[in-house]
């Protein structure tokens, strides 16, 4: 029996259907991919943030919509299988979300623009080809890297922006990845090397962008460098102490979870190290930015963490 379609039960349905629990995950890329830059975040910050929702929803919808027959087998209670939304109208707003991501990024600027498309191509091609294959934890890691050098080349307004970006949106791309892997197990479980490989790729990640291990240098712009120059110990301290404390909060919030899975990879706590995945975006961005000198961008970007775990107590990001 198809569910009686209340207003609040489709309002519910469609936050179901594009997991808005997880899309807090999304604004903090533009931000770092703002302070990754060197310039200062603005208005066209705001609209590369905007376009990245929106290609991020049109992505989780278009990938209930390619994953409808199998979600009638594995999850029936999903908007599509279920019958709270119909696979038309699923697809028609991952085209609409689609469209309006690239538009926004087109008020943005060309540089931006082009980003956005290479991103928008990126996301249709992991939900119609790769999701599902080996090839998916690439693609998504693809997707979030590029999402980081919308922000840089929206904000910077130039392609030379992304190479300036492109060490912080590795160091996404590659959480990502170890996201990613692990999710291709959350139905069945049973795998202990994927959550094994997330948690070692946490541990260099957060030491990274600690500063406890090499890794590429982070140019600044001159006002920050000046600010980041030696100086009195009480603001040295200071950053210092942001950027460790930001690494060190996005390193637990993600490896308790994988831990748990590697030690018991039943699907339960599969799906709840992917979701303790998702949420360690959010530190690990604010720590970008914290990491280029940043802090306004870090302290923004470390808001959105409640408003992710309110949502997330209605709606799974899963």
């Amino acid at each position: 029996m198809t569910p009686p379609r209340t207003p609040g039960g489709r309002l519910a349905a469609w936050a179901e259907l594009l997991r808005v629990s997880a899309a807090f995950s999304v604004p903090g890329d533009a931000l770092a991919g703002a302070a990754a830059s060197g310039a200062r975040p603005g208005r066209r910050t705001l609209l590369a943030a905007g376009s990245s929702l929106c290609l991020y929803e049109a992505g989780m919808a278009l990938n209930d919509w390619a994953d409808r027959e199998e979600d009638r087998a594995e999850r029936p209670h999903r908007p599509l299988p279920s019958g709270r939304i119909s696979p038309t109208a699923a697809l028609t707003a991952a085209a609409g979300l689609t469209a309006a991501g690239l538009g926004l990024a087109a008020a943005a600027g060309r540089p931006a623009l082009a980003t956005a498309s290479a991103l928008a191509g990126t996301v249709w091609l992991y939900d119609l080809r790769l999701a599902g294959t080996p090839a998916g934890p690439a693609g998504m890691a693809a997707a979030r890297t590029l999402d980081v050098l919308l922000g840089a080349t929206a904000t910077a307004r130039t392609g030379a922006a992304a190479r300036t970006a492109l060490p912080a949106a590795a160091l996404l791309g590659a959480h990502t990845y170890a996201v990613t892997s692990v999710s291709r197990h959350e139905t069945r479980g049973g795998s202990t090397r994927a959550p094994l490989a997330a948690l070692a790729t946490t541990a260099a990640t957060a030491a990274t962008v600690a500063g406890l291990r090499r890794g590429a240098p982070t140019r600044l712009p001159a006002d920050r460098r000046e600010a980041a120059a030696p100086g009195p110990p009480g603001p040295r301290a200071a950053r210092t102490a942001a950027r460790v404390g930001l690494a060190a909060l996005y390193g637990t919030t993600a490896a308790v979870p994988y831990l748990h899975a590697a030690l018991n990879p039943s699907p339960p706590l599969t799906q709840r190290a992917v979701g303790g995945g998702i949420r360690a975006m959010i530190p690990l961005q604010a720590a970008l930015s914290a990491r280029a000198g940043a802090l306004g961008g870090a302290l923004a970007t470390l808001a959105l963490v409640p408003l992710a775990r309110l949502a997330g107590k209605k709606v799974s990001a899963t």
